[in-house]
């Protein structure tokens, strides 16, 4: 099974590709998580990568595409993966079909996890983050025993400055403009299965599951 998750943050792509990856035994592959193995390694593309970030400036597509190819190459991934933060627009989604059609091995599906952006700046805004050992609650989901105390560890809980409602808010109006228009493109391909990110984890995860069958 060879799958891409898109949707806006907060609406739960991390939580479900672990789900997913779980069910159906492929490894979850973020861009995040190739980052920081490709700079920790001190592989080629990491120092490149690397170089671009202490200048305060933004990773190219170029880089980030050869870094995804090569992870893909990796035994783990040859019977299949879910991708997780990448396409992140279209020029990326065409690197990317390049790559898997030389490959021989294309996509099975894209699984659009939608959500109203009233509910994810809920979900966000609610956040707070345990400063010791890093543990997330959330003041209406899933309150702290004691308030702004982490149930984990006892260290105090605080509230994240990208949790802000306005930096939220921009972060929404940036998938809007960057990530959006790779749903259109996939929708043409007939690739494209959208999921409600509405209900529990493990609800949500149901519906992905029926819709790949």
């Amino acid at each position: 099974m060879r799958l891409i998750l898109v949707g806006p943050p907060g609406a739960g792509k991390g939580t479900q590709a672990v789900q997913l990856s779980h069910h159906f035994s492929i490894p979850h592959i973020s861009t995040g998580d190739i980052f920081r193995l490709n700079i920790k390694g001190e592989t080629k593309l990491g120092l490149l990568a690397k170089s671009f970030m202490d200048a305060g400036n933004l990773v190219p597509d170029s880089v980030t595409n050869d870094m995804v190819a090569d992870r893909l190459t990796h035994d783990d991934a040859k019977s299949g993966f879910l991708l997780d933060g990448y396409p992140r627009n279209i020029e990326q989604a065409d690197f990317l079909k390049g790559v898997l059609e030389k490959a021989g091995t294309p996509l099975d599906a894209v699984l659009e996890f939608k959500l109203e952006s009233a509910e994810i700046i809920k979900r966000l805004s609610g956040r707070r983050v345990c400063r010791d050992c890093g543990a997330n609650s959330h003041t209406i989901f899933n309150p702290p025993k004691v308030s702004g105390v982490c149930d984990e560890c006892g260290g105090e809980l605080y509230h994240r400055k990208d949790d802000d409602e306005d930096v939220i808010t921009h972060r929404l109006e940036v998938y809007a403009e960057q990530t959006e228009p790779i749903i259109s493109y996939y929708q043409s391909t007939e690739l494209l299965k959208t999921i409600s990110a509405v209900g529990e984890v493990s609800e949500i995860a149901a519906r992905a599951i029926a819709a790949l069958k």
